[in-house]
Parts: structure tokens; C-alpha cells; sequence
């Protein structure tokens, strides 16, 4: 059988046909691709788009389609074996290899992120309501912000510990409107610097550190929250981290972690991820997550809506390309980074869409509070 039947006959098992008119019907321009396939799994894939080797109309819908037949599972490569014997001998995620992410993600122009995410520089999911109902992207990111302010039941003057502070804008959100002192930890150098510009005259301190430096501390906190991170901790240190948050957590506290969760527990993500996007990210089970807290914390609240990240990354894509013609020219940027960029975010939202990845904020405390009422 030739590696262009193979390959169209795996598709057809997600309704995706070659040459196709639907708007997740792929369109291939060189023939090698299915070689390329079949040999370096999604990584080929990933690379052969950035090469124009095929195109679609829709890549989110193309993804949804696949990620909902599980083709993911069903096509191995060698590179996809290499990479599972190093996560499995090393520690992927330790601090030397973590500053790669910041370097090669993170740290890209600030005013890349600023035209892509909007005023409120989130990046991380949206939280669109109960019922879905707000309509922009901008007033679904304030209402994440409110939403975290809340499940921590903040008082003014407390002290409040951030494990990766993105660029800011919790930190200052926390300060400025709920009368909070913020100690916040990033790694990235672009970030940082956008952050402690936002929060200047505020009682917000940002320490261009790891996350694991906050466990060198003495001082405790009334809460303890991390926004995106637990993405990068990586298998081997989701225990170190839990440690960590309650050892730096005062009794009677509360600290609320906000995480892209899978339903399968891995020790690796995607390959093609993993070279382009997020170097050393892996995204976390329950089992994972769950394993790692036990003793540790009591878990309060558990609220999923990994939903609302289909419509957050449709949001960052819509800004993306409008803001495209002039991003090309004052950033330099080349039709490649365009494509990667489209592929990463579209990607991901046919993946939420599918459900194979989710999005949760876990409350916990130490259980000594009487009762935890649950904010949605």
C-alpha cells in the first residue's frame, strides 16, 4: 500500500479528504508529504504546512475532525520513540532547560503579544460566563481576572504570592482594585519588563527568578496563585510544586492554580510543539495533578472550562492576522512564522474543540477553613 493510501485512508477515518471542497478537506502541493507523515509523525506534519507541502481552509476545523478520531494515537514515528526515551532519562523541565521556553516563546516582541492578546495582555483562556454569553474577547479576559479575584475571596492587605506573572496584569489588577501587596515570579525577560513597567507606583514586586527560587523564602502568604504555569513544571516537579505553594501558604489560606489539562497522562507533548511553540512543556492529567497534591492540600474546588479556550485562541488568531501586514514589516517576520503561528493557535482550538484538552482551576487550602463556597 503507498504512503498516499495510507495516509488518505487514515484521514478518511476523521471525514478529511484529499483534495476535498470542505473547509477541513486538505489541498497537497508536493507529493512527499505523505512519506514525511508517516515517517516523522506530527512533527512532518507541522513542518510540511510551514513549507506550503498542503493547506486547508480551516485549520481548527481540519484538527476537531482528527483530534475527535484519535489519529493522534494512530500514526508512531521514530522521532516520536526518541523523544519519549529522553523525557523518560531526563528531567525536561529542570531550571537550565526551563529558561529555553522563555527564550524562545516568551521573550518574542512584546509587541507581537500586544497586538495578538489586546489590552489585557492575558495569555491564558478566556472565561466567557456561566452561560457563555459575553461576546468579546476583551471583556471575557477581565471577566478570568474577576473570576480568579473571587474564588480567593481576597481582603485588603493581603499578601499574595504569583508563581509565573505573564506580563502582569493580574498582579496589578490584584493591587490596584482589590487592595493587595503581590510578590510575583517570572523567568521571562520581556515579560518582566513589561510587567514592572504596568505596575509601577504599585505594591507589586516582580522578580525576574524561577518559581522554584519562592521556595528559598521565609516569608508566607494569605494566597498563592499561578496563571499558566503548571504547563511548564513539567511530570517530575508537579510535587515539588504543590511543596512548594503549601509551604509558602499561611493557615487558614487559599491558593488557586489555572491549568490546560489532559484527559491521558503524559510525560511529553506534542513533538511538533515541542520544537516550535513550547520547549519542555507537557500538559497534566488529573491523575497527575491529583497524585502529586495528595497530603499535601485539600482540594476545594475543581471548575473546567476548557470551551471557553476554543473561543480565546479563535480571538488570538482574528487579532493575529489583522494585525499581520504591519507585524510582518515592523517585526520582520516572514510568511514561515506566519504559517507556524496560525498552525500552533488553530490547532490547539480544534483540540479544545475536541475536548482532548481542557481547562481547569483548581482551588486548594491546607483544610483548616470551615467551608469553601465555590464561585462560578
Amino acid at each position: 500500500m503507498s504512503a498516499r493510501h495510507k495516509v488518505s485512508e487514515l484521514l478518511q477515518a476523521a471525514d478529511i479528504r484529499v483534495g476535498g471542497g470542505r473547509a477541513w478537506d486538505i489541498q497537497v502541493h508536493n507529493e512527499k508529504l505523505y512519506d514525511r507523515i508517516l515517517a516523522e509523525g506530527s512533527l512532518g506534519a507541522g513542518e510540511a504546512y510551514m513549507d506550503g507541502w498542503w493547506d486547508v481552509e480551516q485549520l481548527d476545523e481540519m484538527f476537531y475532525r482528527l483530534l475527535r478520531a484519535r489519529l493522534d494515537r494512530k500514526v508512531r514515528s521514530p522521532a516520536l520513540l526518541g523523544q519519549m526515551l529522553v523525557s523518560w532519562l531526563g528531567n525536561l523541565q529542570n531550571r537550565r532547560r526551563s529558561r529555553q521556553v522563555a527564550e524562545q516563546h516568551y521573550d518574542l516582541s512584546n509587541r507581537l503579544y500586544q497586538a495578538m492578546l489586546g489590552p489585557t495582555m492575558q495569555y491564558t483562556c478566556a472565561y466567557y460566563g456561566r452561560d457563555g454569553s459575553l461576546s468579546s474577547l476583551d471583556e471575557a479576559q477581565r471577566a478570568k481576572l474577576a473570576l480568579i479575584a473571587e474564588k480567593l475571596y481576597l481582603e485588603p492587605g493581603m499578601r499574595v504570592l504569583e508563581l509565573g506573572g505573564g506580563f502582569g496584569e493580574l498582579a496589578r489588577c490584584l493591587a490596584a482594585e482589590h487592595d493587595c501587596e503581590v510578590v510575583s515570579y517570572n523567568i521571562s525577560k520581556q515579560q518582566v519588563a513589561f510587567a514592572r513597567k504596568l505596575c509601577d507606583g504599585l505594591p507589586v514586586e516582580i522578580r525576574q527568578q524561577d518559581y522554584r527560587d519562592a521556595a528559598d523564602e521565609s516569608d508566607q502568604y494569605d494566597r498563592v496563585v499561578s496563571i499558566g504555569l503548571m504547563e511548564h513544571v513539567g511530570p517530575k516537579n508537579y510535587r515539588g510544586f504543590f511543596k512548594l505553594a503549601r509551604d509558602r501558604l499561611k493557615p487558614g489560606g487559599l491558593a488557586l492554580v489555572h491549568t490546560i489539562g489532559g484527559n491521558v497522562s503524559r510525560d511529553r507533548a506534542d513533538a511538533w510543539i515541542s520544537k516550535y511553540i513550547f520547549p519542555g512543556g507537557v500538559i497534566p492529567s488529573e491523575a497527575q495533578l491529583t497524585r502529586a497534591k495528595e497530603d499535601l492540600f485539600v482540594l476545594e474546588d475543581w471548575h473546567n472550562f476548557g470551551p471557553d479556550y476554543d473561543r480565546t485562541l479563535l480571538g488570538w488568531d482574528a487579532n493575529f492576522v489583522n494585525a499581520w501586514p504591519e507585524l510582518k514589516e515592523s517585526e520582520d517576520l516572514d510568511e514561515r512564522f506566519y504559517r507556524m503561528w496560525r498552525y500552533y493557535l488553530l490547532s490547539c482550538a480544534g483540540a479544545f474543540r475536541a475536548r482532548g484538552l481542557n481547562l481547569w482551576q483548581m482551588v486548594l487550602s491546607h483544610g483548616d477553613i470551615p467551608r469553601y463556597v465555590p464561585v462560578r
